[in-house]
């Protein structure tokens, strides 16, 4: 039997298999042979591709040694210690060149005929893009991370390499000492272990060894006399070329190759998709599971061209703002704000946008560009909107709802080049860095420019219906929010099927209890009322502000979230008159208690209540009435109602997942390519293809076509005895006449979760739930085993909508109770 190695231990106690270590005489360019190390997992498939892996500066192999134990069996992945790093030979200096040159010798001593992938990051990154320039033919593709070929345009080099590059500090970062090898991984991020860390520092505890950390920092090119850069340019003007996929996956909180480093990447390739990673930094390939986005990323490649996705017919011809110039009855009021208690006629509001349309062309935004709508729900945010719209600018809307994290994220996401907003906008955007690069508009500054009477004499080109119009946010209450793409053409289709849907007229009035609501109604062609409440918080709509909004604008329609219904229905009085004279009363978001719409029937009795079904990335998916609800009863789930025309409805048969698809289906997701790539199936019949779009909720079609909604996929239970939805049991828990809210998650770990269910009484109880309280909610559950029922006075909702649970969060509270562990 063979004793093992020192080396071999190390290796293991770093969670390395020892069995992957080899090293390679590799004949050179430079007339040598040169010992390299490697990490390589043989594969198990001749089909697989090969996956070959590049480190930066101050790592080594050990860096994809999560991808490695993640990816597959089924794919070869050989993880190399370029020249003179990691456990490789210590050569002479190289140049970039020669790096290149070094990664041409490799990969003829492996004998690798297929095409390969590379998977980069850092200096990796640069090496493997020069591979690919010189010999295309042998790249099936490349994923890069974190990684640039030229410093993006008006910005200087990263100011960390700029600092170990100067004199008199390059040597004694880079070699004398372990501060780069040290500090690298504690870079902002999502961070690594220590025992991470001491394995990336492992091959360079003595000096003699970090002699390839100081050469690789002193091969920056930070001006044009530099040995490399002519080199690395030839590089950079010869990516267009490349006929290749190029998946960038991205550390969003690196300060070395921050997002412009990325950006710059999807200017110059053809074929080129970014998945940012939120809150991921420089060593992203480390710090989070890569393996799903690199297998993807093969996946996508291998499929065979697709079949055309299907035609849609939309109207070429209408525009959102179509409807501002040509309003019927022309003096009564476009839109009220009740919280300013303001409100413009419609003649004044067309003005409003045109004039700020005509005045951010003057000031030089172009089509295309990007504009952060930094705005307070108001009038002036809806003219903002369209403004935007009408000059073919892309307006990213992120509410105040996300929260102050969600929205800086938000923001920073979406690369902005303009921000318009009040002075404290403005602060945000510099003082805080949401985006530090970008051109700050103070809302002021619109409303003081010459006026422009009509939309129709803005002098800006018009847009066209399949150009980009807006990136709207999910509420990011089952993750962090994502940035969902819209085109004008979606938008429209959008429109169209509410006023098909809800049969809406030029004679109705819409006030929305919520605000993004708010910006359908200049499109509907239909006045609109914002009420006075707090957008940041839902439940603060009262009784009284409501039927005060639609007393403004003599409103026929409302549209707010369950928990607004809740404390309108909770605050109200007998002197709500115009709540009387409403035709409708949407409410979405989450489920909707039966109870609740009752109440608010009575309120509103010549109103029909609806409750419509969809997501930011697509609504309406279906609808139904109260009327409706109470003749199909009780069932599995939450009934949602039948789709809407022109929506289609499937569910996944293998885990019951809700896909929905139709012609104001979003573009997809921003900067998320494996998101958007995971939910956004291609379905083939008939010769033609279908684009679907994976909704996240699990659920059942009944036997007259109605949608039951039974959960989120990622809060199914997964119990010894199979998978189990937490929405029927929480709705029937909710039945019990203590109960407030309910919400059922397991804890353990899956496979053998236990089912724990926590609810708001009308006790405002906190703690295990009494022995009386624990009775009724297992036979109301029978015969589900309930492992605990616990209460509590506020279950999390999420910031926008105080409706949706987050029983992710609940489920880990639990988890630390019921085990007796401090969080």
């Amino acid at each position: 039997m063979n004793k093992a190695s020192p080396l071999d231990a190390t290796l293991a106690s770093f969670g390395l298999d020892p069995s992957w270590s080899r090293t390679l005489e590799v004949p050179s360019h430079d007339g040598a042979v040169h010992r390299w190390h490697l990490l390589e997992k043989p594969g198990t498939s001749d089909k697989a591709p090969v996956v070959l892996c590049l480190h930066g500066n101050p790592t080594w192999s050990f860096l994809w040694s999560r991808l490695m134990h993640e990816l597959g069996d089924e794919f070869r992945i050989i993880a190399p210690d370029q020249l003179s790093m990691g456990l490789s030979e210590q050569v002479a200096s190289r140049s970039y060149r020669e790096r290149v040159a070094d990664l041409s010798d490799l990969i003829n001593a492996l004998h690798v005929s297929a095409p390969m992938w590379l998977v980069a990051q850092d200096w990796g990154g640069a090496i493997a893009m020069g591979y690919a320039v010189a010999h295309p033919e042998r790249i099936a593709g490349l994923v890069l991370s974190n990684t640039g070929i030229a410093i993006p345009v008006n910005r200087r080099a990263p100011m960390l390499i700029r600092l170990a590059a100067a004199t008199g500090l390059h040597r004694f970062v880079t070699k004398n000492t372990q501060m780069f090898v040290r500090g690298t991984p504690l870079l902002p991020g999502r961070g690594i272990t220590r025992v991470q860390r001491d394995a990336l520092a492992f091959p360079y505890r003595r000096r003699q060894s970090r002699h390839g950390v100081a050469d690789f920092v002193a091969d920056a090119p930070l001006n044009e006399k530099h040995v490399s850069f002519r080199d690395i340019a030839h590089v950079a003007e010869q990516l267009p070329n490349l006929d290749i996929p190029v998946r960038l996956v991205w550390g969003s909180r690196d300060p070395v190759f921050n997002d412009d480093f990325a950006h710059d990447l999807m200017n110059r390739f053809t074929n080129v998709a970014l998945h940012r990673i939120a809150d991921a930094g420089h060593l992203a390939v480390l710090e989070t599971s890569v393996a799903p986005l690199v297998r993807a990323a093969i996946e996508e490649q291998a499929v065979d061209s697709p079949v055309p996705l299907a035609e849609r017919s939309e109207n070429e011809v209408a525009t959102l703002w179509s409807q501002i110039d040509h309003w019927n009855n022309v003096n009564e009021i476009a839109i009220s704000d009740a919280a300013a208690d303001s409100s413009v006629t419609r003649p004044e509001f067309a003005a409003r946008v045109a004039t700020y349309a005509e005045e951010l062309h003057r000031r030089g935004v172009l089509h295309g560009d990007r504009i952060a709508i930094l705005v307070s729900p108001s009038i002036d945010l809806i003219a903002v909107v369209y403004a935007c719209w009408r000059i073919g600018a892309v307006a990213v809307i992120a509410d105040r709802g996300l929260g102050l994290h969600g929205l800086r994220n938000a923001v920073r996401a979406s690369r902005v080049k303009f921000v318009i907003g009040p002075v404290r906008a403005g602060a945000a955007v510099r003082v805080l860095r949401w985006a530090p690069r970008s051109v700050f508009i103070r809302l002021n500054t619109l409303a003081s420019a010459p006026v422009v009477s009509l939309v129709a004499d803005v002098t800006a080109p018009e847009p066209r219906p399949d150009d980009l119009a807006a990136v709207l946010f999910t509420s990011g209450a089952t993750g962090p929010a994502k940035g969902v793409r819209y085109t004008h053409r979606q938008l429209y289709a959008q429109r169209d099927a509410l006023q098909r849907t809800y049969a809406i007229t030029p004679h109705d009035s819409f006030v929305a209890a919520f605000a993004p609501f708010a910006l359908y109604g200049p499109a509907l062609g239909i006045a609109t009322g914002l009420a006075d409440m707090d957008v940041t918080s839902p439940s603060t709509l009262t009784a009284s502000a409501l039927d005060d909004a639609c007393r403004r604008i003599n409103a026929t329609m409302v549209f707010a979230s369950p928990a607004a219904l809740a404390n309108v229905v909770a605050t109200a009085t007998d002197s709500l008159t115009h709540l009387r004279n409403v035709r409708l009363v949407m409410s979405a978001g989450a489920p909707v208690p039966i109870k609740t719409l009752h109440s608010m029937s009575a309120l509103c009795p010549d109103a029909q209540l609806h409750t419509p079904y969809g997501m930011t990335e697509m609504l309406p998916v279906a609808d139904v009435s109260l009327d409706q609800l109470v003749r199909i009863g009780d069932g599995q789930g939450v009934c949602v109602g039948q789709p809407v025309e022109g929506c289609e409805v499937l569910v996944d048969t293998l885990n019951s997942e809700v896909m929905v698809s139709g012609p104001w289906m979003s573009a997809g997701y921003d900067s998320l390519w494996f998101t958007e790539y995971s939910a956004r199936p291609v379905h083939v019949s008939n010769g033609q293809a279908t684009k679907w779009h994976r909704t996240g909720d699990v659920g059942h079609l009944d036997g007259e076509g109605n949608l039951w909604i039974e959960g989120r996929a990622v809060h199914v239970i997964h119990t010894s005895h199979g998978a189990v939805a937490p929405v029927p049991l929480e709705v029937a828990t909710e039945t019990l006449p203590t109960v407030v809210r309910a919400a059922a998650v397991g804890v353990g770990p899956i496979g053998a979760q236990q089912i724990v269910v926590v609810v708001e009484s009308s006790n405002n109880e906190n703690g295990q739930a009494s022995a009386q309280l624990s009775r009724d909610v297992r036979t109301a559950l029978f015969p589900q085993a309930i492992a605990a029922v616990w209460t509590t006075k506020h279950l999390p909702v999420d910031i926008r909508h105080n409706s949706k649970i987050d029983r992710t969060a609940v489920s880990r509270e639990m988890s630390h109770l019921l085990s007796g562990r401090k969080k």
